[in-house]
């Protein structure tokens, strides 16, 4: 059976106050949070931006999703996992602060905001998956012990895995810092030596002292790198890249810690793509990065694989072809959806219902 996908258009016209309107109507018609019961807490996870990126979803729209969370009983909170690149998203304290300056914060958004510090062994979880590479997913504890899940996610392009939407917001967005290192852990940054200006910056930042300085250029020793990505969040000239030859690992671990984050969630999780301000790369980025589509419009549904393909699928139509493999074309992102219907997450195929 086909998984229920609710679309709803946003116009470039559209102001704030009519894009929340139209949120509104997105949840009351498609009912996706109507398995909310009272007192259930209610997770809101989310990315809150890097410092220096504007491409997050907007905090008034966190506040109509909570309204409607808080309407039907439950007791929402927004909630994300620190970085494991250097930044202010490294550690709670500094996270905490840079969402409240990005406008997440009770006042605005009608909900208590919650940055787990994961260094304190309370606050980690193990979940037990036993997948091709996952053995153990190591996950911030708040995700798990919620009594229920709703992801908003802004879907724009990604340098690892060709687009991130709801699968990259779970299964990335929940792991703690050990576990974003176990998804990345098989990458190591290359040099593209034309762009490098020998600033330093990420000779620096590197917490294995694996990159320096030779001839005004950076040197990666691979054998070092712990493959945290810290270089690529500083380098002014994007001159460091991933040896994509391990991007397909990334997306088929990143689904499988999605699994371990959805493994007691069923009925009790829903999913919000925002295919708006759909950038080239990640919010991670801490640098404004082009538009490469128009707005296309929100998302609303039950099923993180369906609402994946479903933004997807808006986007490329909009746009007249594959634009996240236009510009990324190293990268096959359908791999990750492909992966995820087949160990159970969710359906490819989908009935696309516009309101």
């Amino acid at each position: 059976m086909k998984s229920r996908v609710y679309f709803i258009s946003v116009k470039p016209s559209d102001n704030l106050q009519a894009i929340n309107e139209k949120l509104k109507r997105l949840l009351d018609e498609s009912k996706s949070l109507d398995f909310i019961r009272k007192e259930d807490n209610v997770a809101v996870k989310l990315h809150f931006g890097e410092e220096g990126n504007t491409g997050f979803v907007n905090p008034a729209h966190l506040r109509v999703i909570c309204e409607v969370i808080s309407q039907k009983g439950g007791r929402p909170f927004l909630a994300d996992a620190n970085t494991l690149y250097r930044g202010r998203r490294l550690n709670s304290t500094d996270h905490l602060k840079l969402a409240g300056e990005h406008g997440f914060t009770k006042d605005a958004c009608g909900a208590e905001v919650i940055i787990p510090d994961d260094t304190k062994k309370e606050n980690v979880v193990s979940v037990r998956i036993d997948a091709k590479f996952i053995k153990n997913a190591k996950l911030a504890r708040i995700f798990i012990d919620t009594q229920a899940l709703i992801a908003v996610s802004h879907f724009k392009g990604h340098i690892l895995t060709g687009f991130g939407g709801a699968l990259k917001n779970i299964g990335m967005g929940c792991a703690t810092r050990e576990g974003k290192l176990a998804q990345h852990c098989d990458l190591a940054p290359v040099v593209h030596s034309e762009q490098c200006i020998g600033c330093g910056e990420c000779e620096k930042i590197c917490p294995a002292g694996a990159i320096c300085i030779v001839n005004n250029k950076s040197v990666v020793d691979s054998s070092k790198c712990i493959g945290c990505a810290s270089c690529m969040a500083v380098c002014p000239t994007m001159a460091m890249f991933i040896d994509f030859g391990a991007g397909d690992k990334v997306q088929e671990k990143m689904v499988e810690y999605s699994l371990a984050v959805l493994k007691d969630k069923k009925n009790k999780a829903a999913f919000i793509n925002f295919a708006v301000k759909i950038n080239k790369e990640c919010d991670c980025w801490g640098m404004e990065n082009p538009r490469i589509a128009p707005d296309v419009g929100i998302l609303a549904s039950s099923d993180p694989v369906s609402i994946d393909k479903a933004s997807f699928d808006l986007v490329n139509r909009t746009c007249g072809k594959d634009i996240f493999k236009s510009v990324h074309p190293d990268q096959d992102g359908l791999k990750q959806l492909t992966y995820a219907q087949q160990i159970g997450l969710g359906n490819l195929d989908y009935e696309l219902i516009e309101l």
